[in-house]
């Protein structure tokens, strides 16, 4: 009961800043931010901070997770692909509104993590793989959707290829070092054309793996 109260707290939160579609607002309402947040800032869980988590990285705002989400235009959509799983949060909430989710992630202790509250959480329909996720994963694509979670001059041309046909990719574009956009994507007839959305800051993206 009391969970259900902090969700509903942290949906009427949101919605002062931004108005939230149905479907956007029930998967907030069926998630506790609680689960992916480190113990010591669990006091924090619903409130609109973005919070620290390990590896010097960080758990988005709720507010960014509900524009990113409802940027995507998701209802409907079968598949999506995720950039950057870090805690694990931005997943479980697509998983409530896409049939299958797909998330990447580059450091090895957060995906371990986030593995394990899917795990806890019952979340069957989120699937994690560990790379460098500016390589997509070609195994289960096109997506209907790419959310790309992290900071980037540009996005990689092969997740333009990943992406389906009326396809849409959100991520956050680097316009200078202290400027970033996030910015919408759509792919028709096989050209891709873009739209500015906001203002927004996230963690760079970086190459490779971390063990």
């Amino acid at each position: 009961m009391i969970k259900a109260r902090n969700r509903q707290n942290l949906v009427n939160e949101i919605e002062q800043h931004f108005l939230l579609d149905t479907h956007v607002k029930e998967a907030f309402l069926e998630v506790d931010r609680e689960a992916f947040v480190p113990n010591e800032f669990k006091h924090l869980s619903y409130k609109l901070d973005a919070l620290p988590l390990a590896a010097r990285q960080w758990i988005s705002s709720p507010l960014t997770v509900a524009k990113m989400t409802q940027h995507l235009e998701l209802k409907g959509v079968d598949s999506i692909l995720e950039i950057g799983c870090g805690s694990g949060y931005q997943a479980a909430i697509l998983s409530k509104i896409c049939r299958r989710v797909f998330t990447i992630e580059r450091i090895d202790e957060l995906l371990k993590e986030a593995k394990r509250r899917f795990s806890e959480l019952e979340m069957h329909n989120i699937f994690t793989r560990f790379d460098d996720g500016q390589r997509g994963w070609k195994q289960y694509a096109p997506f209907e959707r790419i959310l790309f979670s992290a900071t980037a001059k540009e996005v990689p041309q092969v997740l333009f290829d990943q992406l389906k046909e009326d396809g849409i990719l959100v991520a956050p574009i680097q316009q200078s070092e202290n400027y970033h956009i996030l910015t919408r994507f759509y792919k028709k007839n096989g050209r891709i054309t873009s739209e500015s959305i906001e203002p927004c800051l996230f963690v760079p993206v970086l190459d490779g793996t971390q063990k």
